[in-house]
């Protein structure tokens, strides 16, 4: 009679520098590059309608500004959570629904105050430039809204077995 003897070992390696609490490799996911994308493009919109002069209509463009720095913030926050794991730390918050409620109105949003300020820039062209701006951040938010719906409102197998 013959015994054959088969041993499995297991190595675990750690990259030099990761502590494991830095998750860098998320920026260079699709969703950390839409985000990075995202934080450009509000921030250009912001600092465009703030350091511009002669406002054509100072309540429009104060409304841009105020949205474009809300939504930067939050997202802001979002990446953050993300590069430090934060979500793990906070189960009681389902993550991917709060983005994507965010998404959804971060979209209306900007897109309602970039509609707002491309009929009212009236030339002026840092504010042409905000408005251009704050088209790709809309943009790049409704890519972000429509990939986190199919993660979080998509199909969910049930743990019924036919």
């Amino acid at each position: 009679m013959s015994h054959t003897v088969i041993t499995t070992s297991t190595t675990t390696a750690r990259t030099s520098g990761s502590d494991g609490c830095l998750n860098m490799g998320y920026t260079r996911t699709i969703p950390g590059l839409l985000k990075i994308g995202q934080m450009l493009a509000l921030l250009v919109t912001f600092l465009c309608v703030h350091c511009a002069y002669g406002w054509p209509s100072w309540a429009a463009f104060q409304y841009f500004e105020v949205v474009a720095l809300w939504f930067f913030v939050v997202l802001l926050v979002f990446f953050l959570m993300h590069l430090f794991r934060l979500q793990g730390k906070m189960p009681c918050i389902n993550w991917p629904l709060t983005e994507f409620f965010h998404y959804a109105l971060g979209t209306i949003l900007v897109l309602i105050a970039s509609i707002i300020g491309a009929v009212k820039a009236s030339g002026v062209s840092a504010l042409v430039v905000a408005t251009v701006f704050g088209f790709i951040a809309t943009f790049l938010m409704s890519v972000s809204l429509w990939t986190t719906y199919s993660v979080s409102c998509g199909s969910q197998p049930t743990g019924a077995a036919v």
